[in-house]
This record gives structure tokens, C-alpha cells and sequence, in this order.
């Protein structure tokens, strides 16, 4: 079956979340044209404008057509919920595959593949991680990894909050219990925890410099 080119550029705005006014910028076509070739109110485009478009994704048209993109523009990362520092929060990483509450740009030190993002709630691991910072991490099916142990990670307890904690063992501790460790004097460690899952944080980005990115227009 032949893609046409609007089926390969709807399909390469969902698997990149790149916005259609930085394809504008990028391609120099204009925002409203390629807008409106989005929404499907124009079927198709004049040949110059769909290699500028191509080009735009960092391939070039053959490959753009048969779905081959860019990896480099494949780093949209969904921010899948908010983590408690300090604050009781419900991890609502229930979204569908690559969904969640908004989307950022994957810092360049990490590859996207498997990769899930969290904001912070709280201020409990000051002056390491503010609150409305972001935390990048590759969550495990379930259970506690070796690797998580003795590691600053996103962990959802029995009660499924989430937290964002130094995971500790002590000795004589009953098996599959944790102390959840923050890093501000005024909140005391969270004895004898019981974890669904725990995973070592891969990286921190202040609110600041992450760059969000907003979804394709529909």
C-alpha cells in the first residue's frame, strides 16, 4: 500500500510530538499552510514544499515516505505524572504508550527509547531537587532492583503514591521492607516502606531549562 505524504507527515508529528509552527520554522513553509494540510482541509502540497518538510524531519523524502525518521527527533519524553517530595502524590503513569500530561524535549545525555519523566511536588529533597523540577527514569515492571538500593529513585509504595526518596535497607530489616530517605533536615526518613517498584533516577533537569514541547495540531 502506498503512504501518501500527508499519512507519512501526520505519522512523523505523532512519533516526534514536534510542533507544526517549528516544522514552519524549520521547513519555511508557512505555519498556516502546513496547519491546514494537518487538519486535512488541503490533501496535498507542491513537491519543493514536501522536501523542505522532509528536510525539516532530518531526512531526506524517500526516507520520509517510508516512515525512516531522524532518532535525534524522536526525543519527545511524556511527563507521566507528578512525584511526592514530601507531599503525598498518586503516580498517574496510566497513560497510553507514549501519552501523559505534557511532553519535553529528551536531554541529549539519554536515549528516548523506554524513557518516562516525572515533576516534583513537594520539598522534601531540597537543595538537590526543587519543587517543579523534572526526573528522568526507566521504570521496571515491578520490584525493587539491586541497582535501586542505596540510589536516589522514583519508588510508588503500597498505598501507590510515589515518591521521589534514597531507598536504604538496613540490617536486620524484614525482606522487602525500605527506608525512604529525604535529603531536608525538617522531613525524617519513612521506615519499614513497602515498595511496588523502585527506579534509579537517570538524570535531573531544572524546571527551568526543560523544553516542553506541545502536541501536533490535530
Amino acid at each position: 500500500m502506498t503512504t501518501t505524504f500527508r499519512e507519512a507527515f501526520m505519522a512523523a508529528l505523532a512519533a516526534t510530538k514536534i510542533p507544526v509552527r517549528r516544522i514552519a520554522s524549520d521547513s519555511g513553509v508557512s505555519y498556516e499552510q502546513l496547519k491546514k494540510f494537518s487538519q486535512g482541509k488541503t490533501e496535498s502540497t507542491n513537491a519543493d514544499d514536501a522536501i523542505r518538510i522532509a528536510r525539516a524531519f532530518g531526512v531526506s523524502m524517500e526516507q520520509f515516505l517510508r516512515g525512516e525518521l531522524d532518532p535525534s527527533r524522536q526525543s519527545a519524553i511524556a511527563v507521566v505524572g507528578h512525584v511526592g517530595a514530601g507531599a503525598r502524590v498518586p503516580l498517574n503513569d496510566s497513560y497510553s504508550k507514549g501519552d501523559g500530561h505534557y511532553h519535553v524535549a529528551c536531554p541529549p545525555q539519554l536515549t528516548p527509547k523506554g524513557l518516562a519523566c516525572v515533576e516534583i511536588c513537594g520539598s522534601s529533597m531540597e537543595p538537590a531537587y526543587l519543587d517543579g523540577d523534572l526526573l528522568f527514569y526507566s521504570r521496571p515492571a515491578m520490584g525493587v532492583p539491586s541497582e535501586a538500593v542505596g540510589a536516589r529513585c522514583i519508588v510508588e509504595d503500597a498505598d501507590g503514591m510515589a515518591w521521589v526518596k534514597f531507598v536504604r535497607r538496613r540490617d536486620g530489616q524484614p525482606e522487602g521492607l525500605f527506608d525512604l530517605v529525604s535529603f531536608h533536615a525538617d522531613h525524617p526518613p519513612m521506615y519499614d516502606c513497602a515498595l511496588h517498584w523502585a527506579a534509579p533516577i537517570l538524570m535531573h533537569q531544572q524546571k527551568a531549562f526543560a523544553e516542553r514541547i506541545e502536541p501536533p495540531v490535530d
